[in-house]
């Protein structure tokens, strides 16, 4: 084997130039037609790492918080959906149909909805909630959240 050419001070300063460009110690070496160790030890040389840890670390804790933030609004507008679809079990329910040949349409506003369409309600409110507190659990004691789970099985079986 023959020996190493000596690295240049023109290769130092494409070496900083380049790492300072976001290029890697591979992309570096292509470009310079040097080996990767020559590469690593021209930036250790200069103070320069090729290491790339902490910077994934970095991106990873964003995106895990951005996630979690996300969830946090969805785990909200389910909530809404619950409140809003538990408000409907006790109010006054416009019904209506299509019917006949001439298609004609006719309503009902009854005083509330049927067992069935409550029923019906109380799965939505039951399975937003379920949903919610997946994505974002409940900080509380577990004895409240056990009295709204048996008040919500209580409201779906007694309807």
């Amino acid at each position: 084997m023959g020996s190493a050419k000596p690295v240049t001070d023109k290769e130092r300063e494409r070496v900083r130039q380049l790492h300072a460009e976001g290029k890697g110690r591979n992309e570096i070496a292509k470009i310079l037609g040097r080996g990767g160790r020559t590469v690593s030890d021209i930036a250790q040389g200069l103070g320069l790492s090729f290491g790339r840890a902490a910077e994934v670390r970095q991106a990873t804790e964003v995106r895990q918080a951005d996630l979690a933030d996300r969830r946090a609004a969805l785990a909200q507008r389910l909530q809404d959906v619950a409140e809003r679809e538990l408000e409907k079990v006790n109010k006054p329910h416009l019904y209506f149909e299509w019917g006949g040949k001439d298609h004609t349409y006719a309503q009902k506003l009854a005083d509330e909805p049927h067992p069935s369409d409550k029923r019906a309600l109380m799965g939505v409110v039951a399975t937003a909630i379920d949903r919610s507190l997946k994505l974002a659990p409940a900080e509380q004691d577990t004895e409240g959240l056990a009295a709204v789970d048996a008040w919500l099985k209580g409201m779906m079986g007694g309807s």
